[in-house]
Order: structure tokens, then C-alpha cells, then sequence
């Protein structure tokens, strides 16, 4: 509904003034958002009567926790080219609403947050929760600012879109006091209008000269052993296809760090693998140690992707280039022969148009063939732990499984999974693809991700199953949000790693000495019970066959399912971990999977 229908529609009522509410919610579907995700409290009830009139324009999917409502609109953020947006209100609503807030801003996922605050009037007069909520996000977000009056609120809503789709995405925070909800504005006095640039991500995308295209097309011409490295950037770039073309006809191989996979299908020839710290291939690593010229795109450099900042190792004989939207990030960890400021896409593109036909040659041949027989051989001996029918079961069998069936038939699926268990199993061992997308919230590490996360994806991507993963510490952070999967009929099928055990944290305990670590383990969950007390099909597994029928069932039910996965402990074996490999005294670069005891 334009605003000129909601006056008409409103002036047979002889009513052609709004309320702030109606105000936010003309901009919001004005803005083409479509879901909203939040949880109802005292004062969010002006806003919930206003987004009742555009019902049919603008959904809310109630969430049962601020958090999970803020997980869920950042998994929308990730899966789409919109800011994932979701309300609170006001105090505990607003205090649970930050670890979401915080993860998404430094993972440079666009989202919006509103909290509904109380009335302006009561400012510092002992009103029940108050908080000066927009100090609260100030830093933790791009913009976080109070509206002080309701003919404002257009006016932010513009910059609160501006700032969260410009240069490097993030999370932006409103504070909308109650007051300000209910104050009437004549619409005419205000402009409503959008800036339909900003209406999605990258917003304003930037290039960079010629001359500095010209000086890396020249770098990668004279290398023999060059390397890209694709960053979680380069995915909010949305230059997946860039990046593929760039490196066939360059003829330049391709890792990823944990946030880039997708960047290039892992079956690719020139896909080497995943480099870092956490769930790293080794063959991956070995090229970033092998390589000539590192051309490093959408990544910050940070510990997780540089093993404490040790690899690469810097020699006479490596150049390491970077290209990266935020000039900060450009130079901080390593120097650069050639730092790029601008937009991976856009300037992926200028490269395609200014490379010569006769750039490689077959040149780099050599040298792909070369990290092709890493990656062969490192494959071919994991087999052993793919295929392993040990029980409890293995995540590596897991992840096996999860790779046949998503192999088959046209299924196609964005797997979302928590930090803990399934991180350094699935980005080894899960093949991503154009059908097999893989999301890990990294800036944090917080439990309680993936259950919310896959409502956002549901409502982000329809045409995907959503598959979350996760082990029983993240379920007990998050299993009220089963409830919204069966009352929202979201066909999620999630995985229990169930070990019952904060199983990450024992494991650095273990590493560290300690045979008998206190406060890290709890009652094993009854997964499929729970499940099912919440109406989700669900199984009980613990062997290779069970997995592989419940598995089976689950892809041919239509709901939502959880299958209870009785594995073994990331504390009972050294999982894929450089770091932890390297304290355990075994060579991380080995092309020989082992398994390695603690002790």
C-alpha cells in the first residue's frame, strides 16, 4: 500500500493523520522487507497494531527468544541480498538481543534491529526496564541511535538502510521509545521516500584504477606458484561466479577460509580446499605455504585463517596482495606488494575485462596438478574415517552420510551449523557446492545458532532445505525454537551431535593436561524425545545403518525432523585442529588423517 492508498484509504474515516508505528511500518514495506522477526512484550504492542494493517505486505514470525529472533534474521541476511531485520522490546528484550547483534556486525551481515522502547516521557525516572539501550549497541553496530520524535523516523530509517548495505555490511540498532510509536504525524509534512540503492547489499559497490588492475594482472602473470584466497567477503560480494571465471581462465588455483566456502564448488579442479586453523585441509595449507603470490580477497586476515598469524610464512620468495571493501583490513596483518580497496565483485569483473587471452598459457599447470596430488592423496586416506563404523559414531561418518544423500536426486540445502562439535568435521569433510551451501557464525562462537537459524533460511531461501547442525550444549541454549519450527511447519531437518558434553571445552581442558576437567559434562538429552515432545519427526541413531535410514526418511518428510546422533566426543579424540595437532606434537600438514588421542 503507497502512502497516497493508506490516506485515501484512511480519509473515509476522516482520519488522515498516522502514528510513528505506521510510520516505521510504511518504510519498512517501503523498503521491500518482507519478514520480521521478534518476540512480543509490553512495549512492542503499538508496533504489532500496525503491522496488523499490512498484514499482507510484511510477515512477523514470532520467535520465542530475542536471541534466537536475532539468529534467525541474520541467517536471513546471509541468504539474501536484504538486511535480515527483527524488534525487541524493551529492556531484557533488548540485553538478549546483543550476542546476535554482535555476530552479525563482525561478520559483516546486514541487520536491522528495532527495540521498542519505553515511553521517551520516563527518561530518567525509574521506569520499569529502563536502559539506555543505544549506548547498549554502540559498539557492537555500524549506527545505533534513539529517535527522539516521529517525524524522525523516515529520516533514520534511511540511514539505518544506508549504513547496513554500504561499504562493509553490518548491524544497525534503532531505539524507538513507546511514545514515539503513538505520537501522530500528518504525512504530508514528511518525506517517504526510499533510496532504492540501498534497498539491498553491496550498496554503492567501488572499483578500483586501472593502473592498480593493471600491477596485479601483472603479478599474476609473472608468478609460478600463485594462490587466491577467498574470504567470507567475498560471499556477501555475491562474486562466486566471478571469482570461478577469474581463476579458469587465470588458471590459478583457489583455497577458502571458513566463512568463503561456496566461493568456488569443492569438487572443482582448480578448489583446492579450506586453509586455517579450524578444519583445515592440509593440502590447503600446503599451497598457502608453497605459493609465490597469495592473493588474499574478502578476509581479514584474523587468527582462525592464519594460525596465530604463522601462516603464510613470510620468505624472500612470497608476495602476498590484498582486496578487500574496508581499507583498514588492507595490510593490517600482513604487507601487501599490492593492496586493493573495493568491492570483490566489482573488481573480480575489472579484472575479466582487462586480463589478456594469453595470460597463463598453461603456465600454472604445473602447479595446479601439483596441489591436485595433495588433495588426491589426502582424500583417498580419510576414506578410512569416512567410512568408519565405529560407535559411537564418528562426525567424520557424519559428515560421509550427509554428503551421500545430499549427492543424490535434486536436493538442494543450506546447512546451518553451530559452533562446537560439527565446525571442524563439516568444513573438512562437507563437500559444498552451487546445491550445498555451508554457514558457520564465526566472530563469536556462540552456542545456539543453528536452531533459529534455520527459520531464517526457510524464510530466506524456500527453495532450500534447511539442515542445522548441532551438538547438546547449543540444543540446551535453543530448544524452545522447536516449537516455532512445528507451529511455522519449517521442513528443517537438524542433527543432534549428541555427547553429552560441552565437548569442545573439555577437549581444550584435555589439551592442556587435565584428565578429569570438572564442570564440562551433563546428563546425555533424550534428543528424539525432546523432539517429539515438540512434534518434530524424530530417531534415535548410534550406528552407520540407522543413520543412513533415518536420513533417508527424513529427506522424504515434508516437517520438521531431528535426528538424536549418539557420537563420539570432540573431547575423546584431537579433532582437525592445527593448533591442537601441533600441541600434541603430530605434523598438522600430514596428508594422513589419524586419529590422535589426548594422551
Amino acid at each position: 500500500m503507497t502512502i497516497m492508498k493508506y490516506l485515501n484509504h484512511e480519509s473515509q474515516g476522516m482520519e488522515t493523520k498516522m502514528q510513528g508505528a505506521d510510520l516505521l511500518v510504511e518504510m519498512l514495506v517501503g523498503y521491500g522487507v518482507e519478514h520480521i522477526f521478534g518476540v512480543p512484550g509490553d512495549t512492542n504492542v503499538v508496533f504489532y497494531g500496525a503491522l496488523e494493517k499490512r498484514r499482507r505486505e510484511i510477515h512477523h514470525v514470532m520467535a520465542r527468544d530475542e536471541r534466537s529472533a536475532g539468529f534467525m534474521a541474520d541467517a536471513y541476511g546471509r541468504l539474501t541480498d536484504k538486511p535480515g531485520v527483527f524488534e525487541c522490546p524493551a529492556g531484557a528484550g533488548a540485553l538478549y538481543s546483543v550476542p546476535p547483534v554482535a555476530e552479525s556486525n563482525t561478520s559483516a551481515i546486514p541487520v536491522i534491529l528495532l527495540t521498542m522502547d519505553i515511553p521517551l516521557a520516563g527518561e530518567g525516572r525509574g521506569v520499569l526496564s529502563e536502559l539506555d539501550c543505544a549506548r547498549l549497541f554502540e559498539p557492537i553496530s555500524k549506527m545505533s541511535e534513539l529517535i527522539k520524535s516521529a517525524d524522525k523516523i523516515p529520516e533514520v530509517l534511511r540511514r539505518a538502510f544506508r549504513a547496513a548495505c554500504t561499504g562493509t555490511p553490518g548491524a544497525v540498532h534503532l531505539q524507538i521509545p513507546q511514545d514515539i510509536l503513538e505520537e501522530e504525524v500528518d504525512p504530508l509534512e514528511v518525506s517517504l521516500h526510499v533510496e532504492e540503492e540501498c534497498m539491498t547489499f553491496p550498496a554503492f559497490r567501488t572499483g578500483t584504477s586501472n593502473e592498480k588492475i593493471d600491477a596485479l594482472l601483472s603479478e599474476l602473470d609473472r608468478a609460478e606458484r600463485p594462490l587466491i584466497v577467498a574470504g567470507g567477503g567475498l560471499v556477501r560480494s555475491h562474486a562466486q561466479q566471478s571469482l570461478k571465471a577469474l581463476a579458469e581462465r587465470a588458471n590459478v588455483p583457489v583455497v577458502t577460509t571458513m566463512t568463503g566456502q561456496g566461493s568456488i564448488p569443492a569438487d572443482h579442479r582448480l578448489g583446492i580446499g579450506v586453509i586455517g586453523d579450524n578444519g583445515f585441509h592440509p593440502h590447503a595449507n600446503l599451497a598457502l605455504e608453497e605459493a609465490d603470490l597469495v592473493l588474499f580477497i574478502g578476509s581479514k586476515l584474523g587468527s582462525v585463517v592464519t594460525v596465530g598469524f604463522t601462516l603464510p610464512q613470510l620468505t624472500l620468495d612470497k608476495r602476498i596482495s590484498h582486496i578487500d571493501i574496508d581499507p583498514v583490513a588492507l595490510g593490517n596483518s600482513y604487507e601487501n606488494v599490492l593492496a586493493i580497496a573495493g568491492d570483490a565483485r566489482m573488481v573480480l569483473d575489472q579484472l575479466l575485462e582487462r586480463m589478456p587471452e594469453t595470460l597463463d598459457n598453461g603456465g600454472h599447470t604445473p602447479w595446479v596438478d601439483h596441489l591436485n596430488g595433495y588433495r588426491s592423496e589426502f582424500w583417498n586416506n580419510a576414506a578410512q574415517l569416512l567410512e568408519g563404523t565405529d560407535t559411537p559414531l564418528l562426525p567424520e561418518r557424519v559428515a560421509h552420510e550427509l554428503n551421500a544423500v545430499f549427492a543424490t536426486g535434486d536436493l538442494r540445502v543450506n546447512v546451518l551449523s553451530d559452533a562446537g562439535t560439527p565446525t571442524p568435521y563439516m568444513t573438512r569433510f562437507l563437500q559444498t557446492n552451487e546445491d550445498v551451501r555451508l554457514i558457520i557464525p564465526r566472530a563469536y562462537g556462540g552456542l545456539g545458532y543453528a536452531i533459529p537459524a534455520v527459520v531464517g533460511a526457510w524464510y530466506a531461501d524456500p527453495d532450500r532445505r534447511p539442515v542445522g547442525l548441532f551438538g547438546d550444549g547449543s540444543l540446551g541454549m535453543s530448544a524452545g525454537e522447536l516449537e516455532t519450527l512445528t507451529r511455522l511447519r519449517v521442513p528443517a531437518i537438524l542433527v543432534l551431535f549428541n555427547n553429552a558434553a560441552f565437548g569442545w571445552i573439555r577437549g581444550l581442558h584435555k589439551l592442556r593436561g587435565t584428565r578429569e576437567p570438572i564442570s564440562v559434562d551433563f546428563s546425555p538429552p533424550d534428543g528424539k524425545a525432546i523432539g517429539e515432545a515438540f512434534g518434530l519427526r524424530s530417531w534415535r541413531v548410534s550406528s552407520p545403518a540407522e543413520l543412513e535410514t533415518a536420513l533417508a526418511a527424513a529427506i522424504e518428510y515434508d516437517g520438521p525432523c531431528l535426528l538424536d546422533v549418539v557420537v563420539e566426543s570432540i573431547a575423546d579424540r584431537v579433532p582437525p585442529v592445527y593448533s591442537w595437532l601441533t600441541k600434541r606434537s603430530r605434523d598438522p600438514l600430514s596428508l594422513v588423517p589419524e586419529n590422535v588421542p589426548y594422551f
